[in-house]
């Protein structure tokens, strides 16, 4: 009598042996003449095991090591309907898919709900110790009884709800592979790299569920979400989720003149700058341009000379004392509203610190300490608070209603997480948050904003509201500041089939100009 095929799991595949009767598993099989078997990749199990039950192939499974959880939740609140839609598309999808919604819009409760529908071994992924922290902390609240622990931070814990950085669960890939049967991966815009997708790839899970604000990366990888974790199922945004979730906000954007000793000098680095760029005929505006710069700069005297200048006139633009001058003129007339106030270097960071007396968070911050700001800011001790990109993403900021961005990179999604820091509707259901942006005029940060907001030059000439004459220099931009640059935005408020367990359960490019033609450049 034949022998019934068996699948093993071995660091990442599965061994399939003796080879079953039949084809369907030959499309997801390789021969490996080492051991003389068949081996499937890892990320294949569930269509192999549903591919030969289809054929009526029995099937000794020893590769599943997860298990059945009993997962009672301490407290259910009602979800909003964008969650209970998001949960609704994922179950109908098999379990497998992205659901892309905006920061502070309940991703993580909606897992926790994905989790209790799946009543399995569950594996978290963050990016960073301080989420792990967060999401261990409410799991252990929303489920007291199951056992919950963590892997990263000094933490080797195997538990069945496991909470994991995604570097320590890259590294331990091929031993966690089969012990899982749903991940969550929070901020899946991180998976696809070369690191971390060993996670999806070397794991057997048959549920998946990735949750993001920004899914798209500049390296084009947010393709292979599609693979590692299944198709995009659910997307909502804040202008759509405005007045239910999330508060309701205003964007406005103030332009700032640089002093003519500032404009001097910078125009000089800017010429240095672009005389270099344009020698060596690189365009900053292109894929590899930047790449190409820093290359360059590191080959020759003119190339490390144009790259301090592009240094120096970038500091000028997203330090400039104009800036200081619009941020003491809003923190007067927000006054006691608690405030975030963010920049995009530690060295601006520590100067309004010590020029304003606010406490200051970067990643030199200890962890003690920052813990004690942000308890001392929510309870209202510290009426602002400052920071680098070091509260961006992975740290839970307790509410606030006002948020200035001083200077910051062209990326869409950092400035989504810092407008999605002053969302939260907390104890106010009539919260209306501000955002200001406050940018240097006719310097390369005009085009930064651009990027950040993914518009092109000519769209953003478009969405200009402040006339000329209401940009002087000192004489600030009458207050409230009730004309926004940008158009306003509203925001969010605050053994069955795997398919029936729970019933059973821009970046924008510039336009490409020779540098020639562009005697104030704009590019970054």
């Amino acid at each position: 009598m034949a022998r019934k095929p068996t699948l093993s799991y071995d660091r990442g595949t599965l061994i399939l042996h003796p080879p079953p009767q039949g084809k369907e598993w030959l499309e997801y099989a390789t021969w490996d003449d080492r051991i003389e078997r068949f081996r499937v990749p890892a990320s294949q199990y569930r269509s192999l095991v549903l591919g030969l039950r289809a054929a009526d192939i029995d099937l000794i499974d020893n590769a599943k090591g997860f298990q059945e959880v009993e997962l009672v939740p301490s407290l259910e609140m009602e979800p909003y309907p964008h969650q209970q839609e998001a949960l609704d598309a994922w179950k109908q999808a098999g379990r497998m898919g992205v659901v892309v919604l905006p920061t502070a819009a309940g991703k993580t409760y909606l897992a926790q709900l994905a989790m209790q529908a799946t009543q399995r071994s569950t594996l978290i992924l963050v990016p960073t110790l301080d989420l792990m922290h967060q999401w261990y902390a409410h799991l252990v609240a929303a489920f007291p009884d199951a056992n919950i622990g963590l892997l990263g931070g000094g933490s080797r814990d195997r538990t069945p709800i496991l909470v994991s950085t995604y570097d320590s669960a890259a590294i331990n890939a091929e031993t966690l592979g089969n012990q899982y049967a749903l991940l969550v991966f929070d901020e899946c815009h991180h998976l696809p790299s070369d690191f971390n997708r060993v996670i999806a790839e070397y794991a057997i899970a048959p549920y998946r569920l990735g949750l993001t604000a920004t899914p798209e990366r500049t390296d084009g990888k947010h393709a292979d979400l599609q693979t590692l974790i299944g198709a995009e199922l659910y997307r909502r945004t804040a202008e759509e989720l405005s007045g239910t979730a999330l508060a309701k906000h205003k964007a406005v954007q103030i332009k700032v003149h640089l002093s003519r000793q500032e404009r001097e000098r910078y125009d000089r680095l800017m010429q240095t700058r672009n005389a270099f760029l344009q020698e060596a005929n690189i365009y900053l505006s292109s894929t590899q341009g930047w790449q190409r710069f820093v290359q360059a700069s590191a080959r020759s005297k003119p190339g490390r000379k144009a790259m301090l200048a592009h240094r120096e006139a970038k500091a000028i633009a997203f330090g400039t004392d104009g800036k200081l001058r619009v941020l003491a003129d809003l923190l007067a007339t927000h006054y006691p509203q608690r405030t975030l106030i963010f920049t995009d270097d530690n060295a601006t960071v520590y100067r309004i610190s010590q020029e304003f007396l606010i406490p200051a968070i970067t990643h030199q911050t200890g962890v003690k300490e920052r813990h004690e700001i942000l308890t001392r800011f929510k309870q209202g001790d510290y009426r602002c608070l400052v920071a680098s990109r070091v509260l961006n993403e992975g740290v839970d900021v307790p509410d606030a209603s006002i948020a200035i961005v001083l200077s910051g990179t062209g990326s869409t999604r950092e400035h989504i997480q810092r407008l999605g820091r002053v969302l939260r509707k907390g104890n106010d259901p009539n919260k209306l948050a501000l955002l200001y942006e406050v940018v240097a005029e006719d310097t390369s940060e005009e085009n930064v904003s651009r990027r950040r907001h993914g518009q092109t030059a000519a769209q953003a000439a478009k969405t200009e509201a402040y006339p000329a004459a209401a940009q002087r220099q000192l004489e600030l931009v009458p207050t409230p500041y009730a004309v926004p640059i940008a158009a306003e935005l509203r925001v969010a408020e605050a053994g069955s089939e795997w398919n029936d367990l729970a019933d059973s359960n821009q970046k924008t490019k510039s336009e490409e100009k020779p540098i020639a033609k562009q005697p104030k450049s704009d590019q970054t």
